[in-house]
């Protein structure tokens, strides 16, 4: 069983006193604050909620799911990734390495994954931005106010914030921070998840939460642990729990989202599955369901970060299917 990722850290009053106790009030405020572990920003996305959305990846997963779109997403610490197109053999990030992980050879820089921590020199010393760090702490305000760039075309659009990953959920203390300063900007959030995440993390993030996008992959057990690394008992748990707080009065939206996989969750006994159990058990508190057709965008990922993927070869759903 997978455990648990560590939570980001966050920086207490003592480590503000080491610098000199000068900090101001919002300072301080701010030093208290848990922070956030994120790889990427995109903006102007249009596939995470209604209008034009900031996507935040947060890192982080307790699935493994073999089809994975977002494999730097899955490990909860930060890594590092080679470009080979912005690569001008400099070498400076060879000599920076502390771990000396890097390398140089014929196809490029090696990272060896069991000596690299993530750490970052090499990305820091790289001119050209060749080496890339996955993965970096941000403080509640300081994302809100990156996000908050963008809210004239949420205002347009009908758009907003969504947090996506990884798993965005196992860092609830610090996203239900981030979504409440949002709102209280007035920018809608919206959480996507895999909902593979304690309960107690949803009930902290819903009250702050304009609507939740749940990903139901596989509706049998079995086939659910062999393709993710899990069980889904938690997720459909969980995925109840949030229809019986609407019921209770949360105004947010429910959409259900399922991934059409070739060969593993494309099968007809699962979408009717999966629909079967959301007319017994959700019912109308899912305002949409949403079929995400299969891609392959993401195979130079796993070649970067020295993984292979199965479905690297797989051919993409046609028209008729």
């Amino acid at each position: 069983m997978a455990e648990n990722p560590p939570s980001p850290g966050s920086r207490t009053k003592s480590q503000m006193e080491e610098n000199g106790g000068n900090a101001s009030r919002e300072e301080e405020i701010d030093s208290l604050m848990p922070t956030g572990m994120v790889f990427n920003i995109q903006r102007a996305s249009t596939e995470d909620g209604p209008g034009i959305r900031t996507t935040v990846f947060f890192k982080g997963c307790w699935l493994r799911c073999t089809w994975c779109h977002n494999p730097e997403g899955i490990e909860a610490r930060p890594q590092v990734q080679w470009l080979e197109t912005l690569c001008i053999d400099c070498h400076a990030c060879i000599a920076t390495c502390p771990h000396r992980a890097l390398t140089a050879g014929p196809a490029g820089i090696f990272i060896d994954r069991h000596l690299c921590d993530g750490c970052g020199d090499c990305a820091a010393a790289c001119p050209t931005g060749a080496m890339e760090q996955l993965g970096r702490l941000w403080t509640v305000a300081d994302l809100v106010e990156e996000m908050a760039r963008d809210a004239v075309y949420f205002d347009i659009s009908g758009g907003g914030v969504t947090a996506s990953g990884g798993e965005p959920a196992l860092q609830a203390e610090f996203l239900s921070a981030v979504f409440r300063l949002c709102r209280q900007r007035g920018i809608a959030t919206a959480l996507d998840t895999c909902g593979q995440a304690p309960p107690e993390n949803y009930a902290l993030l819903l009250p702050h939460t304009d609507l939740v996008l749940f990903d139901i992959k596989l509706i049998d057990p079995e086939r659910h642990r062999r393709h993710t690394g899990r069980d889904n008992r938690l997720i459909l748990d969980n995925l109840e729990s949030i229809a019986t707080t609407k019921r209770q009065g949360w105004p947010g939206k429910i959409w259900i989202r399922t991934p059409i996989i070739p060969g593993a969750t494309d099968g007809e006994n699962n979408i009717v599955g999966i629909g079967r159990f959301l007319t017994a058990r959700i019912g109308d508190d899912v305002q949409r369901w949403e079929l995400c057709a299969f891609n392959n965008l993401c195979r130079d990922k796993y070649r970067r970060l020295g993984l292979k993927w199965p479905y690297e070869n797989v051919k993409l759903n046609s028209g008729a299917r």
